[in-house]
């Protein structure tokens, strides 16, 4: 339960910033880099660091056809809090409730990862901390990472997401954040 509190309270407050524009500062979290396709974000009070991608692309779908839904910000994160022992813990930020007792699947290359979803918060995680190690072992030698799970809708969604820039995002936030 420790964990996924702390992953919420990272991910409502990464959330909120854009990764559209210039590096931009919200109380202490300010964008410190980008790697390509990934965003760094770094909070000094008490230190911690995200890197941050939007997918490059997203599919929905229900009863087998392509359908138009509203969806919230879709976002995959990598999160290090070191003053919790918390360094890269995946998440992914659907945009929409998750059905009940549903999960998503995080596959990179032919790896394939089960991830716990959250119904309240729109959240979604790897089950343990050697899980997401094995995960970002992955990102670290793919080039997309793509997450399938279901809406309290029924919506099944697709969403691909780019690698291309993670390692040296993920070292950049290792630095930062006394990796």
């Amino acid at each position: 339960m420790a964990r996924f509190m702390t992953i919420v309270t990272s991910l409502a407050v990464a959330a909120t910033l854009s990764l559209a524009g210039p590096a931009e500062a919200q109380d202490n979290i300010e964008r410190v880099a980008v790697k390509q396709d990934w965003s760094v974000f770094a909070d000094g009070n008490p230190i911690q660091c995200w890197i941050v991608v939007r997918p490059k692309n997203s599919v929905n779908t229900r009863d087998g056809r392509t359908v138009n839904v509203r969806r919230g910000q879709i976002r995959l994160y990598v999160s290090f809090r070191p003053h919790e022992k918390a360094m890269g813990e995946v998440s992914f930020l659907s945009g929409y409730p998750f059905a009940e007792g549903s999960t998503a699947d995080l596959t990179i290359g032919d790896e394939k990862f089960r991830m716990v979803t959250s119904t309240k918060d729109e959240t979604a995680w790897p089950l343990s901390p050697a899980v997401d190690k094995e995960v970002v072992d992955a990102m670290k030698r793919g080039s997309e990472a793509v997450v399938e799970a279901r809406s309290s809708r029924g919506t099944r969604t697709r969403d691909t997401f780019s690698l291309i820039g993670f390692t040296a995002a993920f070292r950049e936030a290792e630095k930062r954040c006394g990796g």
